[in-house]
């Protein structure tokens, strides 16, 4: 087993016979740095509510999960199973798509600013009229290319057609609306509005599509609490907004050496995810 990938949050192993086994740490980034804090149980926040939609989307396409259970994984694993436990996923291999899909059901951050001054987003005129964070007509599929430096480039879906064929390319918008409107539907009945969420696919050894990465995180989604929601305003969330409020007032935003947050920022935004993980999975404990 040799690790492959230590990402933003992830690190990512691969065994001997060509799975990964992917470990979602508890560090946080923010405008593009790993602080130098981390938020206590943010991994195991982040892998147990992915897990559960994985779990309720089955149905509509194959996700890369094999097991979360740390008997199935190498041994190194089960020596310390209080930090691995609940954080750990044994995944295929995937030969991802260098993509991300982002779907907007809610008038709301870049598109917003975007809409306001030329009256379209990724180049799709919209007709209608908005207010800030007013749910949309229709939800809507906005890819971006994920590029090897720099930020990712939002493009069309012209574009993205062009480059991996229409066919493929409307398929995968297809599954991003529908598994995207499922689990809105599902958070709705527990108080909880997603407002826009990115998902990455790729194909499995035998060439199916798969979905991968995570699903429906407060890293990659915004979930909005129902109770508050009012249009015309930027609604209470369930994410890393405390840590960004406090870089910008200090002025901190993309400082390198990264810098230590407080003990209060770091426990209110430990609170903020373990309060979207009861609220999603119904469970009070990661194990």
């Amino acid at each position: 087993m040799k690790k492959i990938i230590s990402g933003k949050v992830r690190e990512v192993y691969e065994t001997d016979d060509g799975k990964l086994v992917i470990v979602t740490t508890d560090r946080i980034s923010a405008f593009d740095v790993i602080l130098d804090s981390e938020i206590p149980d943010k991994g195991k926040a982040l892998n147990c509510i992915s897990l559960y939609w994985f779990d309720l989307t089955k149905d509509i396409i194959p996700n890369h999960i094999i097991s979360s259970d740390l008997a199935d994984m190498p041994a190194e694993f089960s020596k310390d199973k209080a930090y691995y436990e609940g954080r750990t996923v044994m995944t295929k291999k995937l030969k991802m798509l260098p993509y991300e899909f982002i779907v907007r059901g809610y008038m709301f951050g870049s598109m917003w600013e975007d809409y306001k001054k030329t009256g379209t987003y990724c180049g799709v005129p919209i007709e209608e009229k908005y207010v800030q964070a007013e749910k949309l007509k229709a939800p809507m599929v906005t890819p971006s290319v994920k590029n090897s430096e720099g930020h990712d480039e939002n493009i069309t879906l012209d574009r993205l057609r062009a480059e991996i064929g229409k066919e493929e390319a409307d398929r995968i918008a297809d599954i991003c609306v529908k598994i995207y409107t499922k689990c809105r539907e599902d958070a709705a009945k527990k108080g909880l509005i997603i407002a826009d969420t990115k998902f990455e696919f790729g194909y499995d050894e035998n060439g199916v599509l798969t979905i991968g990465d995570e699903v429906l995180t407060p890293d990659s989604s915004r979930f909005w609490a129902a109770e508050d929601y009012k249009t015309g305003i930027s609604p209470r969330s369930y994410d890393k907004q405390f840590v960004r409020d406090w870089l910008i007032a200090n002025k901190l935003n993309g400082v390198v050496p990264a810098p230590r947050l407080p003990e209060d920022i770091a426990a209110n935004t430990a609170k903020l995810y373990k309060e979207c993980f009861t609220a999603i999975t119904g469970r009070e404990s990661y194990v």
